[in-house]
């Protein structure tokens, strides 16, 4: 099978983020670069944030995933100087977040104020009326809020 970078990513798609596991990495925003040369494939990813425990298991993830597509030679690279933010996660990216029942971070326009850690849209009913009950969820890239419309305590994938 002759690879190009957006066969892929195709491929990719199949790798999930595993502390959100409906989501691939593709979507989730984190592959950043795809090079193919001759039989060798390498893949630029850049974590969600440094200390990510998920790295690893997302590198070996998509190495599996290729060599089992047939690539003969794969190399995976963590950028850490390349920062992600949740402005990468894409649309169908977020609407599978929602659907999933977390709330999917705002696009973020400068620097994140407090105001956006503040209020989430409820991935249940759609309503802003919100509140923060806890900025810190199960892992850390969530936080815990509460809708007053519904009534239902739901997560947010905070924005970066």
């Amino acid at each position: 099978m002759p690879f190009t970078p957006d066969t892929v990513r195709e491929i990719l798609q199949e790798v999930k983020d595993p502390e959100i596991p409906v989501l691939s990495v593709v979507k989730m925003g984190i592959i950043h670069d795809v090079r193919v040369e001759g039989d060798r494939i390498e893949v630029d990813m850049v974590p969600t944030f440094a200390g990510c425990p998920a790295i690893e298991v997302m590198k070996r993830d998509i190495e599996r995933s290729l060599y089992a597509a047939g690539a003969r030679e794969v190399q995976v690279f963590v950028r850490y100087k390349q920062a992600w933010s949740t402005n990468q996660i894409t649309e169908e990216g977020r609407r599978i977040l929602k659907d999933f029942g977390l709330s999917p971070p705002p696009r973020i326009e400068g620097t994140v104020e407090v105001e956006n850690l503040m209020r989430a849209e409820c991935p249940i009913c759609g309503s802003t009326d919100t509140r923060l009950l806890n900025s810190f969820g199960p892992t850390a890239c969530r936080a815990i809020h509460h809708c007053n419309t519904c009534h239902e305590t739901f997560e947010q994938m905070k924005p970066l």
